[in-house]
């Protein structure tokens, strides 16, 4: 489809709105409205234009993100990869922030990558991206 323009925002289910906020507050997010509606809805949203909302209808009490710490594998979508200009300079702002890896950096084909986790497990990619370049030799 050519309509596709870009991503308008990330529907994020999380069980507590103000720890969700107060997080992604760390990462440069900014509240800008809700919760509000019948599932109630909150929006956040980076000065990079990312936004998203938060979806607060949580019926599990467990501590697990099922689509990746469970050992059956199901459908859906893993995680975001948000880009970054220096993953140097991202993994000192997480470190300064006390927020934890979920594993190494990692060099791959399209750039490096680190992983983090929100408070309800969501899992977060940060890659400084060199482009694809390399496969299309």
């Amino acid at each position: 489809m050519k309509q596709i323009t870009r991503i308008n925002h990330i529907g994020l289910r999380v069980r507590n709105f103000e720890i969700a906020r107060d997080f992604y507050a760390k990462l440069g997010f900014e509240y800008i409205t809700g919760p509000s509606g019948s599932e109630p809805v909150a929006i956040v949203e980076h000065p990079a234009g990312i936004n998203i909302n938060f979806i607060l209808n949580v019926d599990q009490n467990d501590d697990v993100n099922q689509l990746m710490d469970i050992e059956t594998k199901h459908t859906g979508y893993t995680h975001v990869a948000i880009e970054v200009d220096s993953m140097v300079d991202t993994l000192a702002e997480l470190s300064k922030l006390d927020i934890p890896l979920s594993g190494q950096a990692m060099k791959h084909p399209t750039g490096v990558s680190c992983f983090i986790r929100d408070p309800d497990k969501n899992v977060i990619e940060f890659i400084e991206y060199i482009g694809l370049n390399a496969f299309k030799k």
